[in-house]
């Protein structure tokens, strides 16, 4: 039997930024969980909140210590993604590389997603 496929991996700077975030949240939290909505100009963005608990249907990706929770709307949004964390001069935020994106605005607020095949899921072994 092939091993299950990972939807997404994460960059050290982003497990060390989940990490924080669960060490520092008021409330017990399992993680986060990433997603992605319809809106903005290029049609969708990506969405993180803290996840207090693992729904039903979550894609659970452990990595580098932490958990991260795919909504599962999101997943063949998400294939193959790497999320990361970087911090500039003006900011600090998660950045997902996503081989499932076709465009992004100029913002870079929203993006256009392609789905991930679901027969290449199966001859990847998912």
């Amino acid at each position: 039997m092939l091993p299950k496929l990972k939807v997404m991996n994460l960059t050290d700077a982003a497990a060390a930024r989940v990490k924080e975030i669960i060490e520092n949240s008021e409330t017990p939290i399992v993680g986060v969980r990433v997603g992605v909505r319809n809106g903005g100009c290029a049609g969708m963005s990506y969405t993180i909140e803290y996840a207090d608990s693992i729904r039903p249907g979550d894609e659970v990706v452990e990595d580098k210590g932490v958990t991260v929770l795919v909504d599962p709307k999101a997943v063949l949004f998400l294939l193959g993604t790497v999320m990361d964390f970087r911090v500039t001069k003006l900011s600090s935020q998660f950045v997902f590389e996503n081989p499932n994106q076709t465009s992004a605005c100029g913002c870079g607020e929203s993006v256009a997603l392609t789905p991930a095949n679901p027969e290449q899921l199966a001859s990847a072994g998912a």
